[in-house]
Formats: structure tokens, sequence, C-alpha cells
């Protein structure tokens, strides 16, 4: 037929046009069939290629333990607690005694320079002379008192150049010096120092375990993201290939005119429906794969293959036994303590600023001079210094006063914020415990809905092929077993992001029954490239 007479004939008045109608639209669904078919064959081919090339078949607790292996963020978290084991190992370095070597070997001057004669007067003269030096000392600060104490030995030689006196070379020893520094009424840094380092070392700790565990809670988020995308796309199929046969035996009922022919169109729409979930499943699990794929940092291209979920664990959890662990294993417990110390620090600084300060400073050694090595060290000289230090505020126009309220002021801000923090903690921990029962009994709930409305969907559609119902309460009995089937989907997801939240909010294994921090006991030293 060609268009001028398709055309011709769609201009008639009366029953062709009706028939010339029914001609486009059957056209315009062929069309649209073939279009979902290829776009469905080439989504089916594509997802093949990606099965064909590496699979990881891999179970809820295998992705856990692989994101918290290798995936970016643990390795950052890894990196973050390395830092601060390493400024921890430095706080405590600081109570031990510091040995030091230094010296300038050599020192070489040639000028001329100013020198003072006997009568005071100056003149400028041409000097050439070398100066070596070597000096050995230890150091130990007083924890107790803030003090430090050390002491040292040395020798210097000078040689001298451009000159007739005989003797050009000359030696200056100190075979001991020990001393002492200790400032009175200040803070004590140290002793602040061993409370809060410990404290500051302790949250690193448990920090990192709590990025462990946010690291295993979205990777059980990306695990069900993929696994119900995987489940979505094996329904589709299933219920694509149904609608498919539904749709030719109806065309049969059709055309000995048992259904009416709008009962036929809505069953070929639901057939196109069909196709279409098939390929937004197709879509949604490449989705979920390339952000499981880079969450876990794999560079190359994999397709997933995840495991149903063991069995639901029957542990049972009471709010008192949550809030216990919580308070043991959480950082913030430890970073209430900390914060208030630190107030109590910034307290005290701004009192010891404000007042009297004194500084002790006393040093004894024996040194002596010679021409020669040997009598540098023969008979020497003892030499005693002492020095008492004071400061003393008389006027600052009350900037100490006000430097003084400022930190007590935000020392009672800190302990306000601190117990408002423990009873949003405390409300935190008694919310998840109870989520964590209503979803568990949610996932038995969803379960039988689940299968309910499985048989009643079988039953009803076997009722529709023997032609006691129509199609609109079949369809009605499709969507509530979808319906069920993506409620038992989200139950399931729901309870096992319940779980490892569980798992965050107290760094308790419950099934296992083993805390989840992680002592560190050392880290591998790493080679620093340039």
């Amino acid at each position: 037929m060609s268009n001028s007479f398709q055309k011709s004939k769609c201009l008639t008045p009366s029953s062709q046009r009706d028939e010339c109608a029914k001609h486009f639209t059957k056209k315009i669904k062929r069309g649209m069939k073939r279009t979902l078919l290829l776009s469905l064959f080439l989504s089916l081919l594509l997802i093949q290629t990606k099965a064909q090339s590496d699979t990881l078949r891999l179970s809820l607790p295998e992705v856990v333990a692989l994101a918290q292996s290798d995936a970016p963020n643990a390795l950052l978290a890894e990196t973050r607690m390395r830092n601060g084991y390493w400024a921890y190992q430095s706080s405590l370095a600081d109570f031990k005694p510091a040995i030091l070597l230094d010296g300038t070997l050599p020192n070489l001057n040639r000028s001329i320079e100013p020198i003072t004669q006997p009568d005071g007067s100056e003149i400028f003269k041409q000097r050439a002379q070398m100066r070596n030096n070597l000096n050995l000392s230890l150091q130990q600060q007083i924890g107790l008192t803030g003090g430090t104490v050390f002491a040292s030995t040395g020798l210097q030689r000078l040689d001298l150049f451009l000159t007739d006196a005989p003797n050009l070379t000359s030696y200056f020893s100190t075979p001991i010096s020990i001393g002492f520094s200790q400032p009175l009424f200040a803070v004590n840094e140290l002793k602040w120092s061993k409370k809060i380092e410990p404290l500051r070392y302790e949250e690193a700790e448990k920090g990192f375990a709590e990025e462990m565990e946010n690291v295993a809670y979205d990777a059980s988020n990306l695990f069900f993201e993929i696994f119900i995308a995987q489940l979505n796309l094996e329904a589709a199929k299933r219920d694509k290939a149904n609608a498919d046969t539904l749709f030719n035996i109806s065309k049969g009922r059709f055309e000995v005119g048992r259904i009416a022919e709008t009962e036929l169109l809505q069953i070929e729409l639901s057939s196109m429906n069909a196709a279409a979930a098939v390929q937004q499943a197709l879509l949604d699990l490449q989705s979920g794969t390339e952000r499981l794929r880079n969450f876990l940092g794999i560079k190359k291209q994999v397709f997933f293959k995840l495991e149903a979920p063991e069995n639901i664990p029957e542990f049972q959890v009471a709010f008192d036994e949550a809030l216990n662990l919580a308070k043991q294993n959480r950082s913030d417990m430890v970073s209430f303590q900390r914060r208030l110390s630190e107030a109590d620090l910034e307290v005290e600084r701004a009192k010891a600023n404000s007042g009297l300060q004194v500084d002790l400073r006393g040093r004894f050694s024996l040194s002596q001079t010679a021409d020669n090595f040997a009598d540098a060290f023969s008979s020497p000289l003892d030499n005693e210094t002492f020095r008492l230090g004071l400061q003393i505020p008389i006027a600052d126009w009350g900037k100490a006063k006000s430097r003084m309220q400022r930190a007590c002021s935000n020392r009672e801000l800190e302990r306000i914020n601190v117990e408002q923090e423990r009873v949003n903690f405390e409300q935190e921990i008694l919310l998840k415990v109870k989520q964590f029962d209503l979803i568990r009994n949610q996932v038995a709930l969803a379960v039988r809905a689940y299968e309910v409305s499985q048989k009643r969907e079988q039953m009803t559609r076997n009722r529709y092929f023997i032609g006691k119902i129509g199609v609109t309460d079949l369809n009605i009995a499709i969507a509530e077993k979808e319906g069920a089937r993506r409620g038992y989907m989200n139950a399931l997801r729901e309870f096992w992001l319940a779980y490892y939240d569980l798992r965050r909010i107290t760094l308790y294994d419950f099934e296992r029954q083993v805390s989840l921090v992680r002592r560190v006991d050392g880290f591998e030293e790493i080679e620093c490239e340039k």
C-alpha cells in the first residue's frame, strides 16, 4: 500500500478513519516493541561481556573484610592511626634523656678586625685563626617539677696564624659540667603532657576502630545495593518471560473472541513495561558495580557475583550491655576526658601567666686551659654560676584578669557541651538497640508476606489461564508479589545495616562476643621519598 493511498484513506470519514487509526497505532506499538527488544538485547550482551571478564564471588563478610584491608578509606584511617602512634611515641621521648653531640670542625677566620689595646684604644689588625670545638651533652626533663637537669663535657682548640708568638695553639677543656633549670609558679607542661597524650593516643586507637567499622557499614550498604540489583534483574527477566508467555496466550484468546482488545492491549503494555524493567535493572546493577569497585579500590574491570547473606543471627542485645560496651570502647568517652583536661590546662596557663614568675638556674663545672692537649686536663679549676630571675606583673590594665576569665568561661562551656554530648551519646545507643530489635521482627514479617504473595500470584495466574478472572486481578496480584519481594529485600538490607551500625556504635561484635578495638603495638617505619 502506498503512502498516498494511506493518506487518502485516513482522510475519508466514518469507519475508515477508525481503521486507519488502529493501523497506525499498531505500527507505532510494533516500532516501540522492536526498540525495546533491541535495547534489551544490547544490554544483555553488555552484561554477558562483563560476566566473561573477572568475576568475584563474594559473601557479605568477605566484602567487609576486603574493604577493611584494601579500601582507600581504610588506608586513610590506617595512615591517621600511624600519625597518632608516632605523635604518642614523640611525647614519650620527652621523658627520656636526650644525648647530643655538637661541634664546629673547623671555624676558619681570616680578616681585619678591631683589637682593643691595654690602654683601652682600638687598632685594626689582620687576624688569621681557626677554632675547633666538640661538645657532648646529656639533658633530662623532670616530670615531677617541670625542670631540667643537664651534664656535658667539651674541648676547644684555637690555632693562631700570622703572629710572632711561639705558642700558636691552645686548648680549653671542660671535663665535666652539670647544672639545672627550674621555673617556679609556671605550668608544668610535662605533667600535663603525661596526662593528656595517653588519652589522645587512646582516642586515636578507638577512632581507628570506629573508622574501620564505618568502612564495614559502607561496604555492607554497597553490597546490598548490588545484591538487590542482581535479584531485581533476575526477577525482571522472570517477569519478562511470564509477560511474554501471557501475551502470546492472550493473543490466541483474543483471536477466538474470549477477551476484549483493550485487555489484550493492557497485557501487551505489561510486556513492554517488563522489558523496560529489565533494562533499568541492568543499569542499576552496572552503577552499583562501579560504586563498589571504586570503594574497594579495584582498578580493573570486574563483575561481582554476590552470595545471599547467611541466616539472621539470633543474639539479643540489652540496652545496659550496649551502653556499657560503648562507654568502654568508643573514642567519645576518651575525647570527653581529653577535652576537659585541656580546658583545665588552659585555666592553669592563664593563672600562671598572670602572676609572679621565678626562674632558677645553677651550674657547676671544671675547666682548664693549656698550650698542649695533656695539660688541658690536669688540675682543672672549678666554676660555679647561680641565677635567680624574677618577673612581677605590676599593671596590665586588666589583661591578665580577662585572660583568666576567658579561660574559665571556655572550661565551663566545654563542661556543658560534654554533658550534653553524653546525653546524646546514651540516647543514640538506646535508639539503635530498639531499632535493631524492631528491624529483626520486620524481617520475619517480610519473609512471610513474600511467601504468601508468591503463592497468591501463582494461584491468580492459574485462574486467569482458565478464564476465571480478568487481567486486572492478575496485575494486582503481580504488583503485590513484586511489592512484597522488594519489601523483603529492603527488610533484609535494613537488618544487616542495623547489625553493622550496632557494631559501629559499640565497637563490639555481639555474634562472636569480641571487642572490635584494635590495639596497635607499632608500625613499620616507612621510607620517605624525596
